[in-house]
């Protein structure tokens, strides 16, 4: 196994499945000659041609359209918005058609587009370049949504969406497209849509986390160690479709759940996994399920990293439940 970033295994998956399968398109703002803005789509279109990568005018809502009449035709189209931020364009195509068009045709049709996007803060880029608004498309029937951690999941998840039926939200969290490093497997690799993972296993509480705040989440459990707190990181990967049974077991077996989240608090993904563990496991839950999340405010510049949740947060919020 070779070991990449998380850059490498996104670059790594688009190459092996456009090899795989003449279908999949990729399309974008700059992904071709430039090999887009943080470079995930290099060398894409000298080994495939312009008929397969396509720079496209700064135009989001006119990429995801094209992207779904490709998706119409038989094609497999990958398109890339360069940040999450300048999605909003692209908002109606996303919710109004893309979304719906498996439903509204009775099942005759459907859209399989991944629109990969980096998302969230962590590298200076001030509130237009650093949100984190997954919720928005959690939200919307019909839309996968999948966030990974690692460049294992990275190239497994990304995998699997370009071979699925369903429109996919691919986000990318930019913090740790080169600060994260892992073994990757070579040659075909695939990780199933849908299903969490136990990052770090424990027993006094679990801290439910994705993107890159998991690695946040697993320094604040290394820090919680040193106190004699034993934690368990749940790292959910696909944020719609939830695995509730990985939320459920794990709450089921601290009795105390902590929530980790960089988007906003206020109908964040966290509010959601709270509830669920409150309507189905009340009886096993021994302490308030708190969330640590970022703030209901346009994202700061200078203040990013009071804005984000970093492991001394973290570790407050596992001691208050733990000490409940």
């Amino acid at each position: 196994m070779a070991t990449l970033n998380v850059l490498q295994s996104v670059n790594q998956a688009l190459k092996s499945e456009m090899r795989r399968d003449d279908r999949v398109v990729v399309l974008g703002e700059d992904v071709g000659k430039a090999g887009g803005v943080f470079r995930a789509t290099d060398g894409l279109l000298a080994e495939f041609g312009k008929d397969r990568v396509l720079d496209t005018p700064l135009a989001e809502s006119g990429i995801i359209g094209t992207a779904i009449g490709m998706a119409l035709y038989g094609l497999r189209p990958v398109p890339e918005i360069q940040f999450l931020d300048f999605i909003y364009p692209a908002f109606d195509q996303i919710v109004s058609e893309l979304a719906k068009m498996r439903y509204r045709s009775g099942g005759q049709y459907t859209a399989p587009v991944v629109i990969r996007t980096p998302c969230g803060g962590g590298i200076r880029g001030g509130h237009y370049h650093s949100q984190s608004s997954e919720a928005y498309f959690i939200h919307t029937p019909g839309l996968v949504v999948v966030m990974p951690s690692t460049p294992a999941d990275t190239k497994g998840l990304l995998t699997s969406a370009m071979r699925g039926d369903d429109p996919v939200i691919f986000l990318e969290p930019k913090r740790i497209y080169r600060t994260v490093k892992g073994e990757v497997p070579d040659g075909d690799y695939t990780v199933p849509i849908g299903k969490a993972r136990t990052a770090r296993e424990g027993k006094d509480v679990s801290l439910i986390t994705w993107g890159a705040m998991v690695h946040v989440g697993l320094e604040a459990a290394e820090k919680a160690q040193e106190k004699g707190i034993d934690v368990e990181v749940v790292d959910l990967r696909t944020l719609m479709p939830l695995d509730v049974d990985a939320i459920l077991e794990t709450a089921a077996k601290t009795g105390r759940v902590v929530v980790l989240h960089e988007a906003p608090r206020t109908c964040g993904l966290g509010a959601e996994v709270s509830a669920l563990i409150a309507e189905r496991s009340v009886e096993v839950i021994e302490a308030p399920i708190l969330r640590v999340t970022g703030f209901d405010t346009p994202f700061p510049y200078a203040l990013e990293d009071v804005y984000l949740p970093d492991a001394a947060r973290t570790l407050k919020a596992l001691e208050k439940v733990v000490n409940y």
